[in-house]
């Protein structure tokens, strides 16, 4: 099943089972997807997480049964997911902007997120430098954290300015942003702020060391102010890179971001020439 076509179906099964328990990993299998890369692509390509969906879409059909039955609000808040009545308001207010009885008694306005459809059109046209390279296993030092995939977004932010913050960065200056989840099927993963590992210098408290298999990488090249420019490239690796893509296909569950020293830049890494690099271990495709 190609990307495209496999963020379509899983969609559809979202929409199918809204009320039913959704675990990603039954998502991704049902699409012949790792669980690791179909929440990346889901979000490239739709701009939500998958997690996020799930939520405003049944805070969005949770609001319509307010307003348009009679159902008591606890079962309301039952159907969709939620085990109380405080932790039903909160999200509904959060998304709504309202509580769920404001809207019963007062009739006060609700949102709606329509269910997401991906439609095939001719777009592209770019031109993505990219190239394939085979690299050797090597050894990164860094600080490690855990994160969930539907945070992930604004804590891993938070993540690096605490660690310039705190005074990390003497140690570790940050070549590289690496995303790891070895299962590919789990609802977290393992991110690391590293650099290369000098054997010679003494790993320091609070810091790890980690091995990064030999694999064969897709390197692709971004040029331009950080975060934008390889946020775009990253997105364009999902929706037009890997659905396109007829020789290689995903091969483990890493995603290396490599940044160059903004030292090297006029501007640093607003830098209009300012380079960094995303790599995804790939295979030939049988």
């Amino acid at each position: 099943m190609e990307w495209i076509e496999g963020i379509g179906e899983a969609i559809r099964y979202i929409e199918d089972n809204i009320t039913e328990e959704i675990l990603i990993e039954n998502i991704a299998k049902k699409v012949l997807m790792s669980p690791f890369y179909f929440q990346k692509g889901f979000a490239m390509l739709c701009g939500f997480t998958v997690g996020e969906y799930i939520r405003q879409r049944r805070l969005t059909l949770a609001g319509r049964e307010i307003v348009s039955t009679d159902e008591k609000i606890i079962d309301i808040a039952l159907k969709y997911g939620y085990t109380s009545p405080d932790s039903f308001t909160k999200a509904f207010t959060r998304f709504h902007g309202v509580t769920p009885t404001a809207v019963r008694k007062d009739g006060a306005m609700i949102k709606s997120l329509a269910p997401l459809k991906i439609k095939f059109s001719l777009e592209g046209g770019y031109i993505m430098d990219y190239k394939i390279v085979e690299k050797d296993s090597f050894t990164i030092m860094g600080v490690s954290k855990v994160f969930k995939y539907d945070s992930a977004t604004t804590e891993i932010p938070q993540f690096w300015a605490e660690h310039y913050q705190t005074g990390k960065g003497k140690f570790v200056c940050g070549m590289y942003g690496i995303n790891i989840d070895e299962s590919m099927g789990s609802e977290e993963f393992e991110y690391l702020i590293a650099d290369n590992y000098n054997p010679s210098v003494e790993v320091p408290d609070g810091f790890v060391t980690k091995i990064i298999p030999k694999y064969t990488w897709a390197v692709f090249a971004s040029k331009g102010p950080m975060p934008k420019s390889l946020q775009d490239v990253s997105g364009r690796i999902f929706s037009e890179w890997l659905p396109n893509c007829k020789d290689y296909e995903i091969a483990a569950g890493y995603n290396i971001e490599m940044y160059t020293n903004t030292d090297d830049y006029p501007q640093g890494s607003q830098d209009e020439s300012y380079y960094s690099e995303i790599w995804i271990p790939v295979r030939r495709k049988d």
